[in-house]
């Protein structure tokens, strides 16, 4: 891969990786709050709690920025595995809303049945109506972004190559 390439893959990882994670995070926080009426940064604390234990959910600002970190490196994360794994599954090319329904749901089932738990976060009651909820929210904030962004650049890809 050339450099020209290479820094287009990353720049299209960040890019794809940055509007999944704040779709999400901000979808995150709306839900919270409608559902608590209580301040949202009790999610960042939350996530920073997987790291920190349960202190960091009484602690101060600074744990509210290590959430907001974790939180965009697990979209980075989510966002490159897809990103590698695009080529190789011909099935994630040929619907791309499919694609990332399905893929939010992976990203749920991998989150919450063996991330979180094996995270230092307080364990909560598994509920359907917050599991639903969690579902479409990575369905439409991080699935379908990442499906259609990567989609466009392995698209381009293909048609410059043609060129």
């Amino acid at each position: 891969m050339n450099k020209h390439k290479s820094n287009t893959a990353i720049v299209t990882i960040i890019k794809t990786g940055l509007i999944a994670g704040t779709l999400d995070i901000i979808c995150a926080l709306v839900q919270y709050y409608l559902q608590t009426g209580k301040n949202p940064e009790a999610v960042l604390k939350f996530i920073a709690s997987g790291v920190f234990g349960p202190s960091a959910l009484n602690g101060d600002i600074s744990f509210t920025l290590y959430g907001l970190l974790f939180h965009y490196l697990i979209a980075f994360i989510w966002t490159t595995f897809f990103f590698l794994i695009y080529p190789k599954i011909s099935l994630l090319s040929r619907n791309r809303i499919l694609s990332g329904c399905g893929y939010g749901f992976f990203v749920w089932v991998i989150m919450t049945r063996i991330v979180v738990p094996m995270s230092n976060t307080p364990k909560i009651p598994f509920s359907i109506g917050r599991a639903v909820i969690a579902v479409l929210i990575l369905m439409f904030a991080i699935g379908l972004p990442i499906s259609f962004l990567i989609n466009k650049y392995y698209s381009t890809k293909a048609i410059n190559k043609d060129i």
